[in-house]
């Protein structure tokens, strides 16, 4: 839990500096650990609660993995990383279908498999990564930000953006997404990342 975090922290940070490099290879290198460590947990586990809580942090890690590999424009690593967190969150949710916060990297996942880029579409059928389900995935990723408690927050702020992108000429999206983010924004007001997101919904009609 502890290198995820970290390493959730520093994604955060770059986000927010607006610097996709910045700090990289910390980044990497605390991702790896978070991932190598929750493996060793699930395999040592001795109830399946315990199995469920390192199976989310192993594919929170993952997902991280994914996305910085993603925005990188290592898209070969980012499908093999989403496809692994895809299978531990899967067997939590095996485990406990209540784990919520189980639900937003599945989600994440068909999203970005329904809205990918050619590139990443044609990379992901070869490797039999599939398609995904916008829809099925705006519902989960909703429930998160509603019914979540680790992955509340982050839930919430991919669910606006995906709204946005969802709804360009659609008022109604917008000012929903906008709602979510300016309650991000007053819970986290030393936070630029919401401030900058709430100007651009504005000034873009």
């Amino acid at each position: 839990m502890g290198p995820a975090l970290e390493a959730s922290a520093l994604i955060w940070w770059a986000t927010a500096r607006q610097d996709d490099g910045f700090d990289e290879d910390s980044i990497d290198a605390l991702l790896a650990e978070a991932a190598a460590r929750a493996q060793r947990e699930v395999a040592a586990a001795a109830t399946d609660s315990a199995r469920v809580a390192q199976l989310f942090w192993l594919g929170t890690a993952l997902g991280y993995r994914a996305r910085q590999a993603e925005l990188h424009g290592h898209y070969w690593r980012a499908a093999r990383d989403a496809r692994q967190m895809r299978v531990a969150l899967r067997r939590a949710v095996a485990l406990d279908s209540t784990c919520v916060d189980c639900r937003l990297g599945l989600a994440i996942y068909d999203y970005a498999l329904a809205r990918a880029g050619a590139l990443a579409r044609l990379v992901a059928r070869i490797i039999g990564l599939g398609g995904g389900d916008a829809a099925s995935a705006l519902v989960w990723m909703r429930r998160v930000g509603e019914e979540g408690t680790t992955a509340r927050f982050e839930a919430q702020w991919l669910y606006a953006n995906a709204l946005v992108r969802e709804g360009r000429s659609d008022g109604a999206r917008r000012e929903e997404a906008r709602t979510i983010v300016g309650g991000l924004a007053e819970r986290f007001p030393e936070n630029p990342v919401f401030r900058r997101f709430l100007d651009a919904t504005t000034r873009t009609p």
